[in-house]
């Protein structure tokens, strides 16, 4: 398949760079890795990696807006898991959620605090 298969316009900005956009920074290819498995809530995300709730909060806005994550607000919490539909439109990513990330040694470790985090207490 050719990469103009994966062009749909979004508005004056073609979606693919959207997501090749948000796809460019350490944080958010973290958090992407960290849903592959399963919904998570924002404070979960804050602190698996350590970072601040507005950074975690504009990562994810990013992410939502390139639409490859989706959000879900439960009381005054928010959860967010892979945009299947997304992901489905562009297997590439698959790859690249799935294999690649796994290969990247600060993901690997976001696992294992994952795996051993106790939870948020707040959500």
């Amino acid at each position: 398949m050719s990469i103009t298969a994966y062009t749909h316009e979004s508005g004056d900005k073609l979606e693919l760079v959207v997501i090749l956009k948000a796809l460019a920074d350490e944080t958010r290819l973290r958090m992407l890795h960290l849903l592959k498995d399963r919904e998570l809530c924002v404070c979960e995300i804050e602190e698996v990696l350590g970072i601040q709730q507005s950074n975690a909060s504009r990562h994810l806005e990013k992410l939502r807006n390139a639409g490859l994550v989706c959000s879900e607000k439960r009381a005054q919490w928010v959860y967010y898991q892979l945009n299947e539909d997304t992901l489905q439109r562009y297997p590439f990513l698959s790859i690249i959620i799935n294999e690649e990330t796994s290969q990247i040694p600060c993901c690997q470790q976001d696992t294992l605090r994952l795996e051993n985090s106790v939870g948020c207490s707040r959500c």
